[in-house]
């Protein structure tokens, strides 16, 4: 049995000991738990229809930023409504992006086109896009590690709005975005949209080309993996889909890279990579 508090035989008698010996320290600031609950309800509960997300300010929000991004890119034009083609229908897609110490990032809202309902030879040829393999980040991460190189990180916004199309597409107007007067018009695409079988390949053929006409050079075994070299100076860059991992050896070739490229896409710069999730 555990004894607590035991004196030796003889010595003076000492008042028992409480099971705390430090009092706590009060929380600096208190919330109300309906409070606390309410908040990582909002966070881990995303809207599953354009009807829920209509009544939260923050997702409101999200979709206009995302319609601005849409219509800044020149991806669609107001038109009649063909008879002799399919209109694909759009829906919205909502999404609660974290940081790596899991606080809220941002709130994005996309607009993704039903490319299920699209007819290969009709609606899309090509679908195939290469995906960079965590075997290369690993290897270009080791690199850097092993030559003391800085490794950055950028994201592309709405990368594949920058991908061009040659089929002739229309989507429905988006629910809540309905141009006023213009109520039975659809829209034609000039450019891909999320959700559109051939949009992956669009935006890699798009970003390919960049790459090759700033100098770069393909792996012939990575596709997603892009070389440049200035005579002892050398740029990696591995391409994610949307993220961007770039290393090398100068600074200021790096710099000049990153001003390039957003000056010819809308990018995120998310300076030093500090992690990576696929």
């Amino acid at each position: 049995m555990e004894r607590r508090n035991q004196q030796a035989p003889g010595s003076p008698r000492r008042p028992p000991q409480s099971e705390e010996t430090e009092e706590e320290t009060p929380p600096r600031r208190t919330k109300l738990l309906s409070d606390i609950y309410e908040t990582c309800n909002f966070v881990m509960m995303e809207p599953e229809s354009f009807e829920a997300a209509a009544k939260h300010e923050v997702w409101v929000q999200a979709m206009k930023e995302e319609i601005k991004m849409i219509e800044k890119n020149d991806t669609w034009e107001l038109a009649e409504r063909p008879k002799d083609k399919e209109v694909i229908g759009v829906k919205w897609i909502y999404k609660t992006k974290l940081n790596a110490d899991g606080s809220i990032q941002k709130h994005k809202a996309r607009l993704v086109a039903k490319g299920y309902s699209q007819l290969p030879g009709i609606d899309y040829t090509e679908t195939f896009a290469p995906v960079a393999r965590l075997d290369t980040i690993r290897a270009l991460v080791a690199i850097a590690a092993n030559k003391k190189w800085k490794i950055y990180q950028m994201d592309v916004k709405s990368a594949f709005l920058n991908g061009y199309i040659d089929e002739e597409i229309y989507v429905e107007q988006p629910q809540g975005f309905v141009a006023k007067g213009c109520e039975e018009k659809v829209l034609r695409l000039k450019k891909a949209l999320y959700g559109l079988k051939q949009a992956p390949r669009a935006w890699y053929s798009r970003i390919d080309n960049y790459f090759m006409n700033q100098g770069f050079r393909r792996s012939l075994s990575e596709p997603t993996l892009y070389v440049k070299r200035q005579g002892n100076d050398t740029l990696i860059v591995s391409l994610y889909v949307d993220d961007l991992i770039y290393t090398g050896n100068n600074e200021k070739m790096i710099h000049d890279f990153k001003e390039d490229m957003m000056k010819t896409f809308e990018m995120s710069d998310l300076g030093l990579m500090h992690f990576f999730s696929e």
